[in-house]
């Protein structure tokens, strides 16, 4: 290990960073103009085994054919710019291709903030948005997250809020289910994201309570709803025949102008749409929400059960509810290999779901060892970053294209051998 980088101690996350950097090969045009697409496409690869060799606690990924995502913990932000540095000198030794030496230019984007402050994903926005400015000034960019990450004026978001869902700063990005025994992608949750001109990425944590309150949670889930059923022609087009599932607030479903607006928007549409809705949402209001989830059920609207475990679990409600699926929640999954409870509990609740007819979705899936463990245990489908973060529409479409190319005997092709991060948005 190179010396200088401070590593944080084990079992200490109050001083442990989590820190994300993209290294983007730079001259890489330039370099399959002279050495044709194959041997163009084994550059990430080499540079990928480099930074391995060199920074060995790091997780690296391909994430595309030119870049590079590197992630590690360390016990400061200072510890970025010393990773950088070693990213650089990695980059400084000349590539042999094909018995030939040749320079590498690379750029570097990185983002840091201390552990479980922030979502991974924003992390990740964080460290493309850096890539990008490294991108105009040739040199590394690095955010310091902790002191910029956006503070969040709730009153001011309220204001804004119908003016954005008209404005169309509001956007989609899709997440996969994958099928575990068939191996396929069976159905994917579409997941709001805004856009603010000024405040940059703002993600559902700081903004759907806001709209709830505001009273706006009806106009952004309808305005999903007709996203979502433009999307998923979009996709049946293609030739892919997947349900798309929307989140629906508790306030919802004891909306009865909501019901009726989400039926009507459904009614003979042609797309197959599901709807995910927590424990708690029902809890709320169990009678008015099991009715009206009925009445989705009768249209042909599936129904999911979000987030199980994570509320006040009741099979008293469970018994009750029309759904076809259950999620159990992220949580139990995220521990599964290094918990002896958690293993427990997720395999009674499979066991559960599969007694009352509904298949099973394990959320929160990242590493190869907890998909192994699930399928073992009779999960039927699996949603996370070892299959796919949310990604924009075009990047899922191409995402189910590459899927459906791939060949059957190319286990590196295979989509549980992807990067968490490798479909990205463009």
């Amino acid at each position: 290990m190179q010396s200088g980088i401070d590593i944080a101690p084990r079992g200490d996350p109050s001083n442990t960073w989590q820190i994300v950097c993209l290294v983007e090969i730079a001259n890489f045009s330039a370099l399959r103009r002279k050495f044709g697409r194959v041997g163009a496409d084994s550059l990430a690869l080499d540079l990928e085994r480099r930074i391995a060799a060199v920074l060995p606690d790091s997780s690296t990924m391909i994430v595309s054919r030119t870049s590079i995502e590197v992630s590690l913990e360390r016990a400061s932000f200072a510890a970025l710019g010393v990773a950088v540095d070693v990213l650089r000198g990695v980059a400084e030794i000349p590539l042999d291709l094909d018995g030939e030496a040749h320079a590498l230019q690379i750029e570097i984007g990185g983002a840091a903030a201390p552990l479980a402050t922030i979502e991974t994903v924003r992390l990740i926005e964080e460290a493309e948005g850096a890539l990008e400015d490294a991108r105009s000034t040739h040199q590394p960019v690095l955010r310091d997250l902790s002191v910029c990450t956006p503070t969040f004026d709730r009153q001011t978001l309220t204001r804004e809020m119908p003016a954005a869902i008209a404005n169309g700063e509001m956007f989609l990005q899709y997440q996969p289910k994958v099928h575990v025994r068939e191996q396929r992608i069976s159905s994917a949750e579409a997941l709001v994201r805004w856009q603010h001109p000024n405040r940059g990425l703002i993600l559902p944590g700081d903004f759907i309570t806001v709209a709830e309150q505001a009273q706006q949670i009806s106009a952004l889930t309808l305005w999903t709803l007709d996203e979502v059923i433009r999307d998923q022609k979009v996709l049946a087009a293609d030739g892919h025949d997947l349900t798309i599932f929307i989140n629906i607030s508790g306030q919802l479903l004891s909306d009865k102008h909501f019901v009726e607006a989400a039926c009507a928007k459904t009614h003979n549409c042609g797309a197959k749409i599901g709807f995910e809705i927590t424990e708690t949402a029902v809890i709320r209001d169990p009678e008015c929400a099991i009715s009206n989830l009925q009445i989705f059920a009768d249209r042909g609207i599936v129904i999911a059960i979000d987030d199980y475990g994570a509320g006040l679990s009741s099979l008293a409600y469970l018994k009750q509810l029309p759904a076809r699926e259950l999620k159990i929640d992220k949580m139990f999954v995220l521990q599964l290999t290094s918990s002896n409870r958690d293993p427990l509990i997720v395999r009674s609740t499979i066991d559960l779901a599969h007694a009352l007819d509904m298949e099973v979705t394990a959320e929160g899936v990242e590493t190869q060892a907890a998909m192994a463990l699930l399928s073992v245990m009779g999960c039927d489908m699996v949603q996370g970053y070892l299959i796919s973060r949310p990604i924009s529409i075009d990047a899922f479409r191409c995402f189910l294209h590459e899927y459906r190319a791939r060949p059957a005997e190319d286990d590196r092709q295979s989509m549980f051998k992807r990067p968490a991060t490798f479909w990205k948005s463009a």
